[in-house]
């Protein structure tokens, strides 16, 4: 597998999988908004694997994905033994599933919208007021993350999963966007950022 990313962007969570998973790969770096090729993400190199420009982008054989969430599953399902993903489970999959497009919809929107306005738009299509309204959303999606976690050690059952990486991420996303984000939750991300999967992949991206 390949796996094309930028720091601690949305090419993490994927990375870290594939730390978590024991699989073989290759991390290729993408100088973010760079049209210089062949690793700029403006450039034609890169436009041709992932017309979005964009990262992250997983290349397994034939199969390319380009959105995180579902590269997580991709590399979980290739792992089963790691037990990322709650295969064998029809309940259990149903919450995982239902959590991670909580976190993609709801807790992780608002950043996204966060940073947009802040950086990643061209600087005429960015409105300021939308940071606000950003910090609001986030700050609503934090209270319905309270309620689902109950104060529970895991996102599901009794053990790490995909879900925890998608979360434990997010919430260091809003972190260093300077959002408000709660004491539990914090120490939530602090303990699975511990993992030495999570610490390898801290060193690969540094």
């Amino acid at each position: 597998m390949k796996l094309y990313g930028f720091s601690q962007s949305r090419s993490f969570r994927a990375l870290w999988a594939l730390e978590e998973a024991g699989l073989d790969y290759e991390y290729i770096a993408i100088n973010f908004g760079s049209e210089d090729g062949p690793h700029g993400s403006r450039s034609p190199e890169y436009m041709a694997i992932n017309p979005q420009g964009k990262v992250p982008t997983l290349i397994d054989g034939s199969l390319t994905l380009t959105e995180s969430g579902a590269m997580l599953n991709h590399i979980a399902r290739k792992a089963p033994e790691k037990k990322l993903i709650p295969l064998h489970d029809e309940e259990m999959l149903a919450r995982y599933e239902n959590f991670l497009f909580f976190v993609l919809s709801d807790l992780e929107q608002p950043l996204w919208t966060n940073g947009k306005h802040r950086f990643a738009l061209p600087e005429e299509q960015r409105v300021p007021q939308m940071l606000e309204t950003a910090t609001w959303e986030f700050a609503k999606a934090q209270r319905a993350l309270h309620h689902q976690l109950e104060g529970r050690k895991f996102v599901v059952g009794d053990h790490f999963s995909a879900a925890d990486i998608l979360l434990a991420h997010t919430l260091n996303w809003a972190d260093r966007f300077k959002f408000p984000v709660d004491k539990e939750l914090l120490e939530y991300r602090d303990t699975h950022f511990q993992r030495p999967a999570a610490q390898k992949t801290l060193t690969i991206v540094s």
